[in-house]
């Protein structure tokens, strides 16, 4: 199995402009994630995508492959989507989130390992430490999953609806952002028209059940935080 890792990255970002570009401790951020996920065993190659001439540059720099990429993209996937047209060879893509400077490597395997089972088609990493606070976020994400660990939905809401139940311990999932794909099939979705599902809770996954791909779900202890907002560089200062 060949794996092309891809680390999309847009300078535009409307709640921290040019955070690719932020330096942490004498490096960019997008150099920090690019130098963790390198060291994820189970990847053959590794690209940042970018839109932006000064994020071509920097990884340039720093000794980073990097691909130019369409400035039209709606999606990190559709971007992944694009480069993938460029490493034609590659059975597996795996689209690493560009603003989380701690990226664990450990994690990235986790993920990959999905694929030592020929009929996963899409992977994607859950967490079982949901707390009520996370129920009531709508931006934790929860996942239910059916029997063979594939998911059911997605939302921002509490799934399931407990009003009834007299059991409080339901082994709730929360969805950590990651996902892989079998390259046929990072093709197709990029292909994919928009559903109201995913519209009406803003997640691009419940585009892909919509459809009827399955996504399956990979356990993992591990969580390192993203940088939306300026104000989140606390949580990672420390740990640089």
């Amino acid at each position: 199995m060949k794996v092309l890792g891809v680390i999309p990255a847009r300078y535009g970002s409307s709640r921290f402009p040019g955070k690719p570009l932020i330096d942490l401790k004498g490096k960019s951020m997008i150099q920090r994630v690019y130098e963790g996920a390198q060291k994820a065993t189970l990847l053959h190659t590794l690209v940042v995508a970018t839109d932006d001439q000064r994020i071509y540059d920097e990884v340039r720099r720093f000794g980073g492959q990097v691909v130019m990429t369409s400035s039209k993209h709606q999606s990190g996937t559709e971007r992944c989507a694009e480069v993938l047209s460029q490493f034609p060879d590659y059975d597996v893509v795996i689209n690493i989130q560009g603003d989380e400077p701690l990226v664990s490597a450990i994690q990235l395997d986790q993920l990959l390992s999905a694929f030592k089972d020929p009929e996963v088609n899409i992977a994607t990493l859950v967490h079982p430490d949901v707390t009520t606070a996370d129920l009531e976020n709508v931006n934790r994400i929860k996942v239910l999953a059916n029997q063979q660990q594939n998911a059911i939905y997605f939302s921002r809401s509490p799934l399931p609806n407990m009003h009834y139940a007299q059991d409080k311990h339901f082994p709730w999932l929360r969805h950590i952002g990651l996902y892989a794909y079998k390259s046929e099939v990072l093709l197709n979705l990029a292909n994919l028209a928009p559903c109201t599902l995913e519209q009406a809770e803003s997640l691009e996954q419940l585009r892909w059940l919509y459809y009827g791909y399955s996504i399956r779900l990979m356990h993992t202890d591990i969580e390192t935080p993203n940088i939306d907002v300026p104000a989140d560089l606390e949580k990672v200062w420390p740990f640089l």
